[in-house]
């Protein structure tokens, strides 16, 4: 066997391995440079495998003398670590990807990311840029998603009032049906039930009290909660990235997406050159490619679906220009978020919600 199929084959082991049963938070894959390897790209993310390893490969079709060994995190470990080893000036990685994006931007705020200015880094919106340290580089609408064997057409929520009074009007069958994050684990669960709380917090409350009637599921990450409802466990996730929804909709053509009609919120996930990277070269060079046409394309196509410009993907039940029709709302990437980050904010705003949803009615977790 020739050394490139050699590297090919331990590749696939390591990638099937770290990807298989629905990527498992905390794997690793390694990708062989195409080419003679002149340089390796650590890459630490909060962004499955499998969403990542289409945009790793087709990257490694420019820069095809550069090997990425790349490790899947939960939220919440990636920026513990990452902030560990800022504070101890220690490397951690060339770069960093998060769906956390408060979580970024507060190691940017302490001083833990390097600028990054290119060509490709002048069209990101403004909303997607963050003094030149943290960018967006995806379009992810926080979206409601169900089970049609057992959800039936009369019950489909459109909106957060509807999935509250759903469960309000029908708490037995729903009881231990409804699946979402668990705060305490999630960092991305968090920020969007915090910002949840400021779009509407009136209705926000209701539905946290609806959520406990029915014993709402909490997991740690959307796949977890996709998993769920993939089985029939849970028939609705609420709060669940577009991204996963759509390639677990792809896996299984019984789930359904919902954009809630009242408002959406819209993630772009955050990319981050940590101060101490080993090759801010090549972080550079990958964080181009992110933002770049070529890149743009692959991950609407193969990795994350949803497009800033484009149209919704077919499956997915929300108005066909989601930022125009005012119902799309980006996250902001910049200082506000630090209001997610503050630390007796933050525990206040979780005890809060732990003791509503793990109530004497409500919180199933594992």
């Amino acid at each position: 066997m020739s050394l490139a199929k050699r590297a090919t084959l331990t590749a696939a082991i390591v990638l099937f391995a770290a990807t298989s049963a629905m990527a498992v938070e905390g794997a690793r894959g390694f990708f062989p440079a195409v080419e003679q390897e002149r340089g390796r790209l650590v890459v630490h993310g909060a962004t499955d495998i499998e969403a990542m390893e289409p945009l790793i490969r087709d990257f490694q079709q420019v820069a095809t003398d550069v090997a990425v060994d790349y490790t899947d995190y939960v939220t919440n470990d990636l920026y513990r670590d990452a902030d560990a080893a800022c504070r101890n000036q220690q490397n951690f990685g060339d770069i960093l990807l998060s769906s956390s994006v408060d979580q970024l931007v507060k190691l940017a705020n302490d001083g833990c990311a390097v600028a990054h200015s290119s060509a490709e880094t002048q069209d990101v919106p403004d909303w997607a840029n963050w003094r030149e340290e943290v960018y967006g580089f995806t379009f992810e609408p926080s979206v409601m998603v169900y089970h049609k064997d057992f959800v039936p057409p009369e019950d489909v929520p459109h909106s957060h009032g509807e999935l509250t009074d759903l469960l309000r009007f029908k708490p037995d069958y729903y009881r231990g049906r409804i699946g979402t994050y668990d705060l305490r684990q999630s960092g991305i669960g968090y920020l969007l039930a915090f910002l949840d709380a400021q779009q509407a917090s009136t209705t926000y409350g209701r539905l946290l009290e609806s959520l406990s009637r029915v014993e709402a599921v909490l997991r740690c990450c959307n796949n977890a909660v996709l998993s769920e409802i993939d089985s029939g466990n849970v028939f609705i996730g609420y709060n669940i990235l577009g991204s996963y929804a759509h390639a677990a909709a792809l896996r299984n053509p019984k789930l359904r997406i919902v954009l809630p009609r009242d408002y959406t919120l819209i993630l772009s996930r955050g990319v981050l050159i940590p101060r101490a990277a080993k090759r801010p070269d090549l972080a550079g060079r990958f964080l181009d490619y992110l933002l770049s046409e070529r890149g743009q394309d692959v991950a609407t196509r193969k990795a994350f679906f949803f497009s800033r410009t484009g149209p919704l993907p077919a499956n997915v039940d929300g108005p066909p220009k989601l930022i125009e029709s005012g119902i799309g709302r980006p996250i902001r990437i910049g200082p506000a978020l630090l209001a997610a980050q503050d630390q007796l904010q933050r525990s206040s705003f979780i005890d809060d919600w732990t003791r509503l949803l793990r109530g004497t009615a409500g919180g199933k977790t594992p």
